[in-house]
C-alpha cells in the first residue's frame, strides 16, 4: 500500500493535500482496500460549510456503505464528477483520479493536527 509523504491523514482514513487555503480530499489506499470494490460515491454537501470530522458524504462498496468525514473545517467547492461514471477510480487510483472533493479550508492550523504518513502507517499497523 502507498501513503504519499506530501499528504496528511485522519484516523478515519481520509487524506488531504493542501495548496494554500484549498485542499483536495479522498480516502486512503488502506481504506479502499478494506472497503473492497467501490460502486457508488455520494457527496451531497457542495457549498455547505462543515466542521472538521463532520460527514460530507458516503462511499458504497459491494458489501458495505461507509461515511466520509471532512479532515478539516471548510466548504466543499467541487466534487470529482468522474466518480459518477467510474467510482472504481477510488480503488485503482485513490490519490489521483479517485480524489473525492476540493474544498476551501476555514482554519489552516487544523491541518497541523492531522497525521503525517509515518503516524498513519503506525495507526494501521503498517
Amino acid at each position: 500500500m502507498q501513503f504519499p509523504e506530501n499528504l496528511r491523514y485522519t484516523k478515519d482514513h481520509e487524506w488531504i493535500q493542501v495548496d494554500g487555503n484549498t485542499a483536495t480530499v479522498g480516502i486512503t489506499d488502506f481504506a479502499q482496500h478494506e472497503l473492497g470494490d467501490i460502486v457508488y460515491v455520494d457527496i451531497p454537501s457542495v457549498g455547505k460549510p462543515l466542521n472538521a470530522n463532520e460527514i460530507f458524504g458516503s462511499v458504497e462498496a459491494v458489501k458495505t456503505v461507509s461515511d466520509l468525514y471532512l479532515p478539516v473545517g471548510g466548504t466543499i467547492t467541487e466534487v470529482n464528477a468522474g466518480l459518477e461514471t467510474t467510482p472504481e477510480s477510488v480503488n485503482t487510483d485513490p490519490y489521483g483520479a479517485g480524489w473525492m472533493v476540493k474544498m476551501t479550508i476555514s482554519n489552516l492550523a487544523e491541518v497541523n493536527t492531522l497525521l503525517d504518513a509515518a503516524a498513519y502507517k503506525q495507526l494501521i499497523g503498517e
